[in-house]
């Protein structure tokens, strides 16, 4: 079914469902849905009985496997592990400098209207698109 779908219609319903997602554990439970603080909370302490963490990382990995059943998924060029091991840990750097991720100040932290998510954005967005121009670039 939504292998039908025109990809921009599937990225808009992707960005509701999301944000949709974020406000209902918002108004729910008084929680942002940051994926990095989730995840640093659950993987700190896994016996905490807080189980909605452990839900919400489980919703992601099963929802994500589910709806890409449906999906066709491009390929893409898989890159050596010496790009993608300092880039992981560069990505994890910047989340704890950053104080969340791109999830965190993105959807939640704008929906806040919070001055430091703006300028976090701002900064993931700019990088971004810095790092793709060079890759294009070396490529």
């Amino acid at each position: 079914m939504l292998a039908n779908l025109h990809p921009y219609l599937i990225a808009t319903l992707g960005g509701v469902l999301i944000g949709l997602a974020s406000w209902l554990l918002w108004w729910g439970l008084g929680r942002i849905a940051g994926v990095s603080s989730i995840t640093s909370d659950v993987l700190s302490a896994p016996a905490n009985p807080d189980t909605w963490r452990w839900a919400f990382l489980a919703g992601l990995i099963i929802g994500g496997c589910l709806l890409g059943q449906g999906l066709d998924i491009p390929s893409l060029p898989t890159r050596p592990f010496y790009l993608l091991i300092p880039a992981g840990l560069l990505v994890g750097v910047g989340t704890v400098w950053g104080s969340g991720c791109t999830s965190g100040h993105g959807v939640c932290g704008l929906g806040r209207l919070s001055l430091r998510s703006l300028v976090a954005v701002v900064t993931f967005m700019a990088t971004g698109m810095i790092t793709v121009t060079l890759m294009r670039g070396a490529a």
